[in-house]
């Protein structure tokens, strides 16, 4: 199970990459930006450690379901830039099924008896 870290949640086994691909489907992101987007919609319940992003980021992008090319930041640094890949959506549409049906079964498991 996830353990509390001040105030904060780990994240369950396997939602990490999820939670990546979802994030650029919205628009193409830095590896910083990617952490602070999850950070910031998860109200900082969740927060993406580098130690744990940037492998996530080279097995997705091992995996094809995602891309990068280095670019010039708002800040005007050079940082690598990543995007969702075709693969990707689909695996990311799989996912998101696969975790739905996963939260609605703990769910039902976790209602109180009537």
């Amino acid at each position: 199970m996830g353990k509390k870290r001040n105030g904060r949640e780990d994240l369950l086994p396997g939602t990490l990459d999820m939670l990546i691909l979802k994030t650029l489907s919205r628009q193409v992101m830095h590896g910083y930006g990617i952490a602070d987007h999850i950070r910031q919609v998860s109200a900082d319940v969740l927060k993406v450690e580098e130690g744990s992003l940037y492998p996530a980021l080279q097995r997705l992008q091992l995996q094809g379901l995602i891309k990068s090319e280095w670019r010039q930041s708002a800040n005007n640094r050079r940082a690598r830039y990543y995007r969702l890949t075709p693969g990707g959506r689909r695996a990311l549409g799989e996912s998101e099924s696969s975790f739905s049906r996963l939260i609605e079964a703990s769910a039902r498991v976790m209602k109180p008896a009537t």
